[in-house]
C-alpha cells in the first residue's frame, strides 16, 4: 500500500517544526487517510496525528503508521474497491 501523506518522524515534546512550511509547528489532531493501492482505495478517518497549524501537514507516528497500513492492507486483500473506516469507532 503506498503511503502518500504520511510522514514516519520522531516527534519531540510531541511537536515539530513542519518540514513541508518551515514555518509551522505542530499540534496533536485528527485527520483522514486516504491510500490507494490498485483499484483500491481506503479511506481512514479519525486518524490521531501531529498536524501543522501553518499549511495542514500531517505526520503520524510510528505506531500509527503501521497500524493504518495494516487496515489498508486487510481492505485490498478483501478485493474491496472502495472503504471508509473510522477509527474512532473501531476496535
Amino acid at each position: 500500500m503506498q503511503n502518500y501523506g504520511t510522514k514516519n518522524l520522531p516527534l519531540k515534546n510531541n511537536a515539530m517544526e513542519c518540514v513541508i512550511c518551515k514555518n509551522g509547528t505542530t499540534r496533536k489532531g485528527k485527520v483522514t487517510v486516504t491510500l490507494e493501492r490498485g483499484g483500491s482505495v481506503t479511506v481512514i478517518k479519525e486518524v490521531p496525528a501531529q498536524v501543522c497549524q501553518n499549511c495542514g501537514e500531517y505526520y503520524l507516528d510510528a505506531e500509527m503508521t503501521e497500524e493504518v497500513l495494516k487496515r489498508a492492507e486487510h481492505a485490498v486483500s478483501k478485493g474491496v474497491e472502495f472503504e471508509v473506516i473510522n477509527m474512532d469507532k473501531v476496535a
